[in-house]
């Protein structure tokens, strides 16, 4: 198993390298790769091991729909406090939103919804720290987890995304932790926070 999650890993780098930097990032379009990416992933996910299942009754969908509510409400304050403290955090802010110009809002709701949220969770907790947790605390695995989510984020070179992705691996990782008995609510969540954040309510 340590084998297959160290080449999951390795994947998804690459993926995430050729999305973000400055190299290679302006030969593909950004939405139509974090699709294919997110499948990828899930799809190695599924191969080398399977995630946890998932359950939505009716407390499972208001809790997940309150954790996008109260993410959404973190990044609201974090983007004003960074605005105070960051000459560069607006622009590079806008660095990210720039991704989205020209392309469709409701495609990429679509694609965040059902698509990449989900993978996400999938991926890095499902699949990445539930693994990781068979051969280190609870307590590990999640700070782990998040540490292999932020720093495939670094071919970025966005300060403000780097954070982005620590605080939500810090979250999600940290919810997972706590109560996994609840991950379908924690997929809920990203898939919500994801189209909130970058198509419906945007900071």
């Amino acid at each position: 198993m340590k084998q297959k999650l160290v080449i999951s890993l390795l994947v998804a780098a690459v993926l995430w390298f050729v999305m973000f930097s400055p190299w290679t990032a302006p030969l593909v379009n950004f939405w139509w790769m974090m699709t294919a990416s997110a499948l990828i992933l899930t799809l190695l996910a599924f191969l080398f091991g399977g995630c946890p299942q998932l359950h939505f009754d009716a407390k499972e969908i208001l809790l997940g729909i309150g954790i996008a509510v109260v993410l959404w409400g973190v990044f609201w304050v974090g983007d004003k406090v960074s605005q105070l403290l960051f000459s560069f955090a607006r622009p590079q802010v806008d660095l990210i939103y720039g991704m989205k110009e020209g392309q469709n809002g409701l495609l990429i709701s679509l694609a965040l919804l059902f698509i990449i949220g989900p993978a996400e969770e999938l991926f890095w907790r499902g699949f990445v720290q539930r693994n990781l947790r068979k051969g280190l605390s609870a307590n590990s695995a999640w700070l782990l987890g998040t540490f292999f989510y932020t720093i495939v984020h670094l071919p970025s070179a966005n300060f403000m995304l780097i954070m982005a992705a620590l605080v939500c691996g810090l979250i999600w990782g940290g919810l997972y932790r706590f109560m996994p008995q609840h991950f379908g609510a924690i997929v809920l969540s990203h898939a919500l926070w994801d189209a909130a954040a970058f198509v419906w309510f945007p900071f």
